[in-house]
C-alpha cells in the first residue's frame, strides 16, 4: 500500500469511495440521499497537497483532505473502502494525514465524526469536545472532536 496525494481528475472515483464508506454503517437510501452533496468531493477539494489518496495495485483503498488555514483547520474527509476497514488503511492515512498537518503548521485540527467513526478516531488521540450539527441532516447532531498536534 502507498499514499499520494489526491488529484482533482480523480474527483468522482473519491465521491464514490466516500458514498460507500458512509452506506458502510447502514444508513439508508434516504439519509445516503441527504448526504451526497456533502460527501461530494470537488477538483479542488484536492488542491495544495490537502488529500491524501492510499492505494493498492492501481486500487483507491482510502483518502483524506484537510480543510482551513494553520494554524487551526479540520480534517474535512476520512474515509475507507469498507472491504478494507480493518487492514489498516485508517490508521496508515491518519497519522500521515496528521504528521502532514503539522508540517503545513496546523496545531490544532477539529473532526466532525460520523458516530461510527468516532471510537476510531479517539484510539487516535483526538477528544470529544462537543457536538455539532450535521450538513446534511436537519436536527441530526455529530460527536465535534479535537486533535491538538504537538
Amino acid at each position: 500500500m502507498q499514499l499520494r496525494p489526491g488529484r482533482p481528475e480523480e474527483a468522482a472515483v473519491l465521491t464514490g469511495l466516500a458514498l460507500r464508506s458512509k452506506a458502510h454503517w447502514g444508513y439508508d437510501q434516504a439519509f445516503m440521499a441527504s448526504c451526497r452533496d456533502e460527501l461530494t468531493v470537488r477538483p479542488g477539494d484536492t488542491a495544495g497537497g490537502r488529500a491524501v489518496v492510499a492505494e493498492e495495485d492501481g486500487r483507491v483503498l482510502g483518502f483524506t483532505t484537510l480543510s482551513g488555514e494553520p494554524p487551526a483547520g479540520a480534517l474535512a474527509m476520512m474515509f475507507v473502502e469498507p472491504d478494507s476497514i480493518g487492514r489498516g488503511v485508517g490508521r496508515l492515512l491518519f497519522e500521515h494525514t496528521m504528521a502532514q498537518a503539522r508540517r503545513l503548521g496546523f496545531v490544532r485540527l477539529t473532526i466532525d465524526a460520523d458516530p461510527h467513526a468516532e471510537p476510531f478516531y479517539t484510539a487516535m488521540g483526538a477528544v470529544r469536545i462537543g457536538a455539532t450539527p450535521s450538513g446534511s441532516i436537519p436536527g441530526r447532531e455529530l460527536p465535534l472532536l479535537e486533535l491538538v498536534l504537538g
